[in-house]
Parts: C-alpha cells; structure tokens; sequence
C-alpha cells in the first residue's frame, strides 16, 4: 500500500458530527451493509486514514459509512503497530468486529505482513478468525533478492502459508505494489510470480495505481481470469496525480465489466481521505 498524505483527525465529537452532516445529505441505502439492497458494496482500506482510524476508531468507521462504504479492509495491528494501528493492539479482535459492524460496515479482508505470515502464522489466523473475516491479504511476498529465482522461491513459500490458512476457513491473498510491475531478466515480475503461485491456493489484489507505470488492470483481469479475490482502487491523471475514482484516466466501465471474469469479490477504495467521497459517489451511480 502506498503511504499518502492525510489530513489531521480532529477528534471524537467532530468526526461525529461530520458524519452526522454527510449523512443527512446521502440518499436513502448509502450506509448499507449489503443486506439492506446495495447491489455493489463498496469498500475502503484503512491504511491512508490510519491516523484517524487509531485516535477514534468507532467514529471513523461511521464517518466512512457516512461517505457511502459499506466494506471495510483493515491492516492487522500486532504487525502494523509501527506505522500507527498501535491504539487497537490491545482491543479483542471481537471488540472490533463489534465496533465495525454497529458502524452498518462488514470487514471481508485485513492485511497481514509476511513476517507475521511467516512466524506467528497461528496467532495470525486466530485473530483473523475473531475478526470473522473471509479473506487473509498479504502485501507483498518476502523477497531475498530482486531476481527471477527469488521470486519464485517466495512465491513458492507463500503457497504453503495459503494451505494453512485454507484449511482454516479462509481465502489468501497476495496484493501488488510497483516491484511486482518491474522488469527483471527480461521477464514482468508479476507474470513470474502469478506462474508459481497455486491459483488454487492464492487470490490476487490487484491495486489499480500501476496504471502510473503503464499498466491496466484488465490486461491482467483477461489474462488470468479467475485468479484475483479484491482489488484496491485509485485513479490517476495523465501526469500521474492522485484524482478522485472517475476523475482520472482509468476507464471504469471497463473496468468493473471485467471484474467479474478476473472474480474479483471485494472493491477497497485506497486513497487520500479528501478522495473518498466522491469516488464512493462514482462507484455507485456507476454500477447502480
């Protein structure tokens, strides 16, 4: 995922009234979970706002729902504590569900680093499952050199991780960042790595920010249909300028047309907070 700028959260009663104002401005089913008749929930990642998320989680959860989500990713706080999700070490993953859900939000998916994939593969597990998620998304394979034979070496690790988790309920992924879109020995580190995975085994998140590096999602949706589980959603200018979803390059129609050939189940929104609103807005008028 890539660290963005955000805005500074000013607190507790302002997110809540901030909400409260959004929500009376939204139409009728715009906070649904997807049980209350949104044909396509849309999700947001929680990593650009993580700021907000650690100072007032319940608060965020339900300002978000304000701007028309009804998906949440969230990024698991043991392993991220460092880069901020500190605060909610300490809160049972229940406690959190709980808080997510009174927000009219469901958590499909969280990430987990390779680290905590690797050596506290269980523990890991075990709070994903008190989380109540489906999907268990890794951000990036554990790479001991850039070369072709790495690649493949973690990529081949990683498969092994995926059969654990499979046999605990649940859907692994494997979400992409530029190294992935990388020439190395003539070959597209993505095309290498998608070659070793078990397809079987390992889902792919594509996130749609490569289209800075010339690179479409839908090439890939076409070329290996059925191997991907979410994707992560920004658009970009022409010169490469973060832009509301809609407002950019990227041809959406497009886009979600192919989705359902790649089987991609969940969309999350991963920008700057000033973004999400109106591509929450797009995405809906878009898909209805």
């Amino acid at each position: 995922m890539k660290k963005l700028n955000r805005r500074e959260f000013i607190g507790q009663g302002a997110a809540g009234l901030g909400a409260m104002l959004v929500l009376s401005q939204l139409p009728l089913g715009s906070m649904a979970n997807g049980a209350s008749g949104d044909k396509h929930p849309v999700g947001f990642q929680t990593y650009p706002i993580r700021d907000m998320v650690a100072k007032d989680f319940p608060g965020t959860m339900k300002m978000m729902a304000g701007l028309g989500y009804q998906l949440v990713e969230l990024c698991y706080p043991v392993g991220y504590a460092d880069a901020g999700f500190a605060p909610l070490v300490s809160v049972k993953p229940a406690d959190i569900r709980k808080m997510i859900e009174d927000s009219g939000l469901h958590c499909p998916s969280c990430h987990f680093g390779m680290g905590d994939l690797t050596n506290n593969l269980d523990k890991s597990i075990e709070y994903a499952q008190g989380l109540g998620l489906s999907q268990m998304v890794c951000p990036g394979l554990d790479v001991r050199e850039h070369t072709i034979s790495a690649n493949k070496e973690a990529a081949d690790k990683y498969n092994k991780i995926a059969e654990k988790i499979k046999s605990a309920g649940m859907l692994t992924g494997l979400h992409n960042e530029n190294r992935e879109f990388s020439m190395v020995e003539g070959q597209l580190v993505y095309d290498v790595i998608m070659s070793e995975l078990d397809g079987n085994l390992v889902k792919m998140q594509f996130q749609t920010a490569v289209i800075t590096l010339g690179y479409k999602a839908v090439t890939y949706f076409n070329k290996y249909p059925g191997r991907f589980i979410s994707a992560h959603l920004s658009d970009w200018t022409a010169d490469k300028k973060q832009a509301p979803i809609g407002q950019g390059v990227i041809d959406w129609k497009e886009f979600f047309a192919t989705a359902k050939t790649a089987g991609i189940k969940n969309f999350f929104v991963e920008m700057k907070m000033e973004n999400y609103k109106d591509s929450a807005s797009y995405i809906h008028g878009l898909l209805g």
